[in-house]
């Protein structure tokens, strides 16, 4: 899910290039052609925007939240050398194209909940066939469970039920799987959505931090001081993170956003308790103004 940040409006592409539609099992699906760039789409379910892609550019990331995981898959290896990646959440599949083009040889699992989804992507926005990705779909938790003890380089969580994060992908029973699937030098990426007063995000926060060492959050400036509803990016691990790196690229994005670490971010969540499966709740339901 991606809030209004995400750029400029998106209607009709060049050359007439109309909409497609279909029903899938989130809701209405459609795919909206990108008025300024060819061969670029967004993809919609029931109006929320959930990804962009550019079949033309897959290294073109338009999404602010979808750039901030962008810069955290550019920055988690040396350029070009392949990486496991685990998507959970699959959209129309932009985070995997992005790290097809730009670690070619990686190998990807995309585990997405919603089959007719998948097939209506792969219709009408199709993977490219050299590209080494897997597509499963089942539950994002029950796809986590079968990945191998090690295996992934990275875990992507990008997932939304409508707008909103299921209960159950919200935990830290949640987060012992991900460690568990993740080698021991791996991240864990996270797009959270939250809106005043920001008790989610906070939570959130403390969850992951119950489970790993190191944390940062990227997110706007308007988010952080809880004055609108938006994504924010976590990322996690149990080793050092290039922080500095990551926020000199998150403030230089066309939506510049702010990263927090450490002490800071601690100080953030507040006291905020950790979450566990008994407690959660699925995230915040968005304003209609956040799509507008």
């Amino acid at each position: 899910m991606a809030s209004k940040d995400r750029g400029k409006g998106k209607q009709r592409g060049r050359g007439g290039a109309e909409a497609v539609v279909g029903q899938v099992d989130g809701g209405r699906a459609e795919l909206a052609p990108d008025r300024e760039r060819p061969g670029a789409w967004t993809l919609l379910i029931d109006g929320a925007p959930q990804s962009h892609v550019d079949l033309d550019d897959p290294g073109y990331l338009d999404f602010s939240y979808q750039r901030r995981i962008g810069h955290l898959i550019d920055l988690a290896a040396p350029a070009r050398q392949p990486l496991n990646v685990l998507h959970l959440g699959g959209g129309a599949f932009t985070l995997a194209r992005y790290t097809a083009a730009s670690r070619p040889r990686s190998t990807q699992q995309v585990v997405e909940i919603d089959a007719p989804l998948v097939a209506f992507v792969r219709e009408h926005l199709p993977l490219d066939p050299q590209a080494r990705v897997r597509v499963r779909a089942v539950d994002a938790r029950a796809g986590l469970a079968k990945v191998p003890d090690g295996w992934a380089d990275l875990v992507i969580a990008d997932v939304f039920s409508g707008a909103r994060t299921p209960a159950h992908l919200t935990s830290t029973e949640f987060l012992d799987e991900v460690r568990r699937a993740l080698a021991p030098t791996g991240w864990y990426v996270a797009n959270l959505a939250d809106g005043p007063p920001l008790a989610h995000l906070r939570a959130q926060i403390a969850t992951a931090a119950s489970r790993f060492t190191e944390l940062a959050l990227a997110a706007d400036p308007v988010v952080w001081r809880g004055k609108r509803f938006g994504n924010a990016v976590l990322v996690a691990a149990d080793r050092e993170l290039p922080v500095a790196e990551f926020t000199r690229r998150v403030a230089s994005d066309p939506h510049p956003g702010r990263v927090e670490h450490g002490r800071a971010l601690a100080d953030f969540a507040g006291g905020a308790a950790p979450v566990a499966d008994a407690a959660a709740v699925a995230s915040p339901q968005p304003p209609p103004s956040v799509f507008q």
